[in-house]
């Protein structure tokens, strides 16, 4: 179905915190703007993987939970005219005259332009490789943190190395009666303040160890056997609880079934420093997007949106006044 009225100056696909915030500054553009997601609602990874992690780059905020940032978004988008589109994937885009021609699994639409902020696209987490792991999810095994009342005066074992695992970690001390940081090395890849947290924690780090073998317990829980990395030496831990945080599986099939797409490498966009791609008026902000110097924060996609947006502005309408500065932009 061809939607009617159905040609936007600018469509961004992803509705996560970095898509949320490009749509909010295009429509203070007064640019024709309508935002795609796939879920059935806003936020991407922060609401649905994990609402309850802290956020500590974001500017004029100490620190705020994530689905409480989510709701922000959402307030700072309603300020604006942007048509959103929730529960919508697009699964072709063809190049046009006037721009490019979006198939979704609901209806047609044509644009002009288009932001691609899709993150990490599908979230599909690294698994556990442990023969009998799928035995153990949902209920005694997880891969995100949604809701801490489900870990309250439990044993936990987080099993990762990176920000998000740590996050997680300090996390889940709060409710936890105990938590274990499992690492395959010494040497945590977080942020000096997260790791600094967790050196003054009550966390008890094991590195550097990998899980090798789960076994159910009589009393219900989990008996984890983790090798030494470069050693045949072996540690046991009884937990409750265990959470994994790898990462996630680069997903390039979506992008590349697209008759045109940008050029990807395992799952990220090869951008310009506006976000520029290959493509003529195809941008990439955020998780998705790559260039040299790139922090992956979500500071720094809140400050790639406007860059992008603009960049897009002048191309499609360049007799236009940019903007001076933000508080001129909105009218109350």
């Amino acid at each position: 179905m061809v939607s009617d009225n159905a040609t936007y100056d600018i469509t961004i696909i992803g509705g996560g915190p970095a898509g949320m915030f490009a749509g909010f500054y295009a429509g203070l553009r007064n640019a024709k703007v309508q935002l795609i997601e796939s879920l059935t609602e806003l936020g991407g990874q922060a609401s649905a993987l994990y609402p309850e992690k802290t956020i500590l780059d974001v500017a004029g905020y100490p620190m705020i939970k994530a689905r409480d940032l989510v709701e922000q978004l959402e307030e700072q988008l309603k300020t604006v005219e942007t048509d959103i589109k929730l529960n919508q994937t697009v699964n072709d885009i063809k190049k046009t005259t006037n721009g490019y021609q979006l198939i979704t699994n609901q209806e047609t639409t044509f644009t002009k332009a288009i932001i691609i902020a899709t993150g990490v696209g599908a979230f599909n987490p690294r698994k556990l490789a442990v023969e009998n792991s799928a035995d153990f999810e949902g209920q005694h095994l997880f891969y995100s943190v949604k809701n801490l009342n489900r870990f309250k005066d439990q044993t936990i074992l987080v099993a990762g190395g990176g920000d998000s695992a740590i996050d997680e970690a300090l996390l889940l001390e709060q409710v936890a009666k105990k938590v274990f940081l499992l690492h395959r090395r010494d040497k945590f890849r977080a942020m000096e303040h997260s790791v600094d947290q967790l050196k003054a924690s009550s966390i008890e780090t094991v590195t550097p160890y990998l899980i090798k073998q789960l076994t159910k317990t009589d009393n219900g829980q989990v008996v984890v056997k983790a090798k030494k990395m470069k050693s045949e030496d072996f540690t046991e831990l009884t937990v409750d609880k265990i959470v994994v945080n790898y990462g996630f599986i680069a997903q390039d099939d979506a992008l590349n079934a697209w008759e045109v797409h940008p050029e990807i490498n395992r799952g990220t966009i090869n951008v310009r420093p506006n976000g520029q791609t290959n493509l003529e008026n195809v941008f990439a902000i955020g998780d998705v997007s790559e260039y040299e110097g790139k922090e992956p924060l979500i500071s720094t996609a809140f400050g790639e949106a406007p860059v992008a947006v603009n960049a897009i502005m002048q191309a499609l309408y360049p007799d236009r006044r940019g903007p001076l500065h933000s508080t001129a932009m909105h009218k109350s």
